[in-house]
């Protein structure tokens, strides 16, 4: 079942395209990465399925109605970013307080339990906490709302790296014992590559990726060794990257990891993020050719 569904959808600024033609669903009780660099189009992406934009053409559905204005819609949704503001007289336990009132999964244990682990200071302002404590009281409504569709647009990244293991750590904990839909909108992709079951890849407002994470990361392999016998295994795979240092070769290739080893080379299955980074240069220098192309014809 889908929890989200987005039919060629667009979204102008004046002339310029945040989004061009995004068709693209999110599955039930799957935790989905939302992937792509800054103003890739991932927040604006967010801002529409939460009711805080809407699209300049396409259909979008979340839980089966459109999210705009629609509190049957907004009451099932939880949305934390990481510049997430608070009044200025909150103190973290005013913010929890006032989740408990919007979110009706809310878990108050859970909330108390999440706040004593990552040490947060549940009565000094929202203003004169650290960057890594508000970080903090983000994640903690996001875990404790216990939303059936929730998105959380990079709040962590305020925390240092042993409070963001904790995080992955307590939302997987916590996501086997109440499933729900789970979007992680990041930078930081080798941090979260095992979380993450179905990847949504977003640049320059088009989408260029969504596959199930197991099946895309099978979809290539790296082979490093000698160049002569690296080339003459690369050339029936397609090659996606390539690095050389003297007399030694590292090319990525599409396609399966051989069932068995291949002599005087090294093979090694290829890693989420460069997997996004490869895609992502190879979609940019494609535009790249089809514009000069263009240019030529003209």
């Amino acid at each position: 079942m889908s929890v989200v569904r987005m039919r060629n959808v667009t979204k102008h600024y004046g002339r310029t395209a945040a989004l061009s033609g995004i068709t693209l669903d999110l599955a039930e009780h799957r935790i989905h990465g939302l992937l792509g660099r800054n103003g890739a189009g991932k927040t604006t992406i967010m801002q529409i399925l939460t009711g805080q934009n809407f699209e300049t053409s396409g259909e979008v559905e979340v839980f089966g109605q459109h999210p705009y204005e629609n509190t049957d819609v907004l009451g099932k949704v939880c949305f934390i970013r990481e510049s997430q503001k608070y009044p200025d007289i909150f103190a973290a336990r005013h913010a929890f307080a006032a989740a408990e009132l919007l979110y009706p999964n809310w878990d108050t244990d859970f909330a108390a339990e999440l706040a004593d682990e990552f040490a947060l200071p549940l009565n000094r302002r929202i203003k004169k906490l650290s960057r890594g404590q508000l970080s903090a009281v983000g994640v903690i409504i996001g875990l404790a709302a216990r939303a059936p569709l929730t998105f959380f647009d990079e709040p962590y990244l305020g925390l240092d790296a042993v409070a963001r293991r904790l995080f992955y750590d307590r939302l997987l904990t916590d996501f086997a014992e109440h499933p729900r839909t789970i979007v992680l909108s990041t930078h930081l992709i080798d941090e979260v590559s095992d979380l993450i079951e179905d990847v949504v890849l977003i640049d320059r407002g088009k989408l260029l990726l969504d596959e199930d994470a197991e099946t895309l990361r099978s979809r290539a392999v790296t082979v490093t060794g000698p160049v002569s016998a690296v080339e003459a295994f690369a050339r029936h795979h397609r090659e996606l990257h390539r690095e050389q240092l003297g007399g030694l070769l590292r090319v990525t290739l599409e396609g399966p990891r051989p069932e068995s080893d291949v002599d005087g080379l090294q093979v090694e299955p290829v890693s989420l993020q460069e997997l996004v980074v490869r895609t992502t240069q190879q979609a940019r220098e494609r535009e790249l050719v089809g514009t000069t192309n263009g240019k030529g014809e003209r």
